[in-house]
């Protein structure tokens, strides 16, 4: 686009004149060299058309005279004493060079942001991320602008040169990073896989489950913890995965315990997640925050209209960027708490269990406990038994002490059933069903221990004659007596765990 046209016209005296017009983009405005009909050769006319208009000097010839004018839209660029028959001339370049001053006054701005990140990068000395990302917004929005042509060639050379040196720059820093970062990776790599070795070796020895689990679960964590390059990560995941498949080759059924501790840890390690992610997202809201305050700075210190448009425009960018992550980050709170309220909500569940298992095994060693006094109960009986049989003077004695025996064994029994039952109503439905059991049982034997008492009485009856009968007579009573109150018992116990139901 030229910034030089020479056309022929006329002064106010309607005298033939040369014009050699010109615009001064910098300062917004156009010179107007005048020559008379005397001193325009032809010469010099071919020289303004091939030379000056190509921006090579050349010298002008005495006589002339310049006028210098503001450069206006609306406003015609020649003074009302000068006139020409090419007014399209005129009106084409009036409206191209406006284009002109707004597209350099577009380049200027571009290159005083592009003077702030060379000074930023010349400052490093070492690779930033900041930087980068800068650098690669900025190009961004020159670029849109070369595509829609706002930019002269000249200008988006210059632009685009400038910034590929700033580039280079970075990606030599960053070359140094990334050879660091491979080191450490490589470091940790081996660590990691050192330790899988010792787990590997574990695993083929047989070693407990659980507790390797635990140490490959320990080991999974600072897997994902740790910074590694993409070849290192997938060449420690693979062993990793490896040593779960072969530990679970060994793994038995999962019980309900370790399902809650499964859960436990799930949502543990969801929560840390979490809370990692978190941190990350204030982090990145406070930068943002920052870069709006550096850009309030800069806007109070912006020289021109145009520089503080674009600078309120990236404000505005930055702004809307801060509102999308904080409603994220509002998500990410509500998250946190259902989290902990989840957690809270299993930890006491735990505590609870915890507690049950405890009474399970009280009732458990009661149950057991109550077994070895009914077994008492039958050896006490046979021996008793055995002295009727010895001795006819003596079989009264030996009834009765059948029957204190009988009834204090059998007492014995139910206050231990009445315990159990207590416990159990207290605590846990399941052990009732135990108790019921237990005292079923009971009734077998009670049954047997009667009928074995009745046949005994017989045989006693035929040696002792009326008196034994009579002992007979009571120590059935007595039985049955004993029989009735255990049958209350069970029932009343049954009758209790039917309500809960």
């Amino acid at each position: 686009m030229k910034t030089k046209i020479v056309l022929w016209g006329e002064n106010a005296s309607n005298e033939k004149v040369l014009m050699a017009i010109e615009l001064l983009e910098k300062d917004n405005k156009i010179k107007i060299h005048v020559f008379p009909q005397e001193v325009a050769t032809e010469e010099f006319y071919q020289s303004l058309l091939d030379k000056w208009r190509e921006n090579v000097d050349i010298p002008f010839p005495a006589g002339y005279q310049t006028i210098e004018r503001p450069l206006s839209i609306s406003d015609s660029l020649l003074p009302d004493d000068l006139k020409t028959d090419r007014t399209d001339l005129i009106t084409r370049a009036q409206a191209e060079w406006h284009f002109v001053v707004l597209s350099s006054k577009l380049y200027d701005t571009y290159k005083g942001e592009l003077d702030e990140l060379k000074e930023k990068v010349d400052s490093l000395s070492e690779y930033s991320e900041n930087a980068w990302g800068d650098l690669v917004e900025f190009w961004s929005k020159v670029s849109d602008q070369i595509k829609e042509h706002t930019l002269f060639k000249e200008h988006s050379t210059i632009l685009k040169e400038r910034t590929n040196i700033l580039f280079e720059k970075l990606k030599e820093l960053k070359k140094e990073v990334q050879r660091q970062f491979e080191s450490q990776s490589s470091v940790i790599a081996t660590q990691l896989q050192a330790e899988l070795t010792e787990i590997e070796d574990k695993i083929s020895k047989g070693l407990g489950v659980k507790p390797l689990f635990e140490d490959l679960k320990a080991l999974q964590k600072k897997y994902y913890d740790a910074e590694m390059t993409r070849g290192d990560k997938n060449k420690v995941w693979a062993k990793i995965d490896a040593a779960f498949k072969a530990l679970k080759s060994y793994k038995p059924e999962e019980r309900k315990d370790d399902r809650k501790f499964n859960e436990s840890s799930r949502l543990q390690s969801r929560y840390d997640g979490l809370i990692g992610a978190i941190k990350k997202m204030e982090g990145s809201v406070k930068k943002d925050e920052h870069e709006i305050s550096f850009q309030n700075k800069r806007i109070n210190q912006s020289e021109g209209q145009l520089e503080m448009q674009l600078r309120q425009a990236k404000l505005k960018m930055v702004e809307e960027r801060i509102k999308s992550k904080q409603e994220k980050l509002d998500d990410m709170y509500k998250t946190r708490e259902m989290l902990e309220s989840k957690l809270e909500r299993l930890k006491k569940k735990e505590q609870k269990d915890e507690a049950k298992e405890q009474v399970k095994a009280k009732i458990a060693d009661e149950i057991k406990s109550a077994e070895g006094t009914r077994e008492d109960l039958a050896e006490k009986l046979e021996t008793a038994a055995s002295e009727i049989n010895e001795s006819k003077s003596t079989a009264k004695g030996m009834l009765a002490s059948i029957a204190t025996a009988v009834s204090e064994t059998i007492e014995d029994a139910i206050d231990t059933v009445k315990a159990v039952a207590e416990v159990a109503e207290d605590k846990l439905e399941d052990i009732a069903d135990a108790i019921e059991e237990k005292t079923e049982g009971m009734d077998d034997k009670l049954e047997d221990l009667m009928e074995s008492l009745q046949e005994k009485a017989k045989e006693v009856s035929s040696i002792i004659g009326d008196k034994v009968e009579e002992i007979k007579d009571r120590v059935e009573d007595k039985v049955e007596e004993i029989k009735d109150k255990v049958e209350e018992k069970v029932d009343e116990i049954r009758g209790k765990k039917e309500e809960e139901e």
